[in-house]
């Protein structure tokens, strides 16, 4: 395996070439429908301090924001550009901040997160163990980390998607995600699926999907959402 910077260096690039082509702005259509379930299992409080892992151009800290009129989102993200285009879409938000970064070396103090959450973005870590790691450093004494993703091994219906990409992607098991949760020192980890019901078109063909009965298949078997809490003394 490629040494871990030249893995963010090339996650990096690419996701630059995401947000160019205005795919950063498109997610919020395209994953909202996992993520108000999410935000309703967060039960998230007015003075909340939100960690966003892979936020792209922001769209779900806008949404955590609204939410924290007493705390503050940091949305963070491997792409400057990305994170360019996050900073210009909420730059009224003024209970949100983005910053560059890795999962894998997050910039920020520990323990100072009340919950941390990412989407669609876990698979993509170079080292998924060391990203949760470091969502366990910055993470407050009983606060809570969420990790949804479409992605994993149960999900036959997303596998091909490892020859699509250009990137590599780490293609696991919710066994598996569950015990990096607790090698990185969480308790009370779960995991649940999350079904997509967003109606499917007739006819559907491209790059994701080779046709609508896939696509129907895959938003049923439903996106993966681990849970896990850091203990308190």
């Amino acid at each position: 395996m490629a040494p871990e910077t030249n893995s963010g260096d090339l996650l990096r690039d690419e996701f630059n070439r995401w947000a160019e082509a205005g795919r950063g702005e498109g997610m919020e259509q395209e994953h909202l429908p996992i993520v108000l379930p999410l935000l309703a299992r967060m039960q998230i409080a007015p003075d909340d301090n939100i960690l966003d892992v892979g936020c792209g151009a922001g769209w779900l800290a806008a949404l955590l924001a609204e939410q924290v009129p007493k705390g503050r989102v940091v949305g963070m993200d491997v792409s400057d550009e990305m994170v360019r285009r996050a900073r210009r879409r909420n730059d009224e938000v003024e209970n949100a901040m983005f910053v560059i970064g890795e999962a894998g070396e997050i910039p920020w103090d520990a323990q100072f997160f009340s919950q941390v959450a990412s989407v669609e973005s876990a698979y993509y870590w170079p080292d998924p163990a060391r990203g949760l790691r470091e969502v366990f450093r910055v993470l407050r004494e009983g606060g809570k980390a969420w990790v949804l993703i479409n992605f994993y091994r149960e999900n036959p219906h997303s596998h091909h998607w490892a020859d699509v990409l250009e990137i590599p992607v780490h293609l696991l098991s919710a066994e598996q995600w569950g015990g990096l949760f607790g090698d990185a020192g969480f308790t009370d980890v779960s995991w649940e699926r999350i079904p997509d019901p967003t109606p499917v078109p007739e006819t559907c063909t491209g790059r994701w999907f080779r046709d609508a009965g896939q696509l129907r298949a895959f938003r049923e078997t439903g996106a993966l959402l681990v849970h896990g809490f850091r203990p308190k003394p």
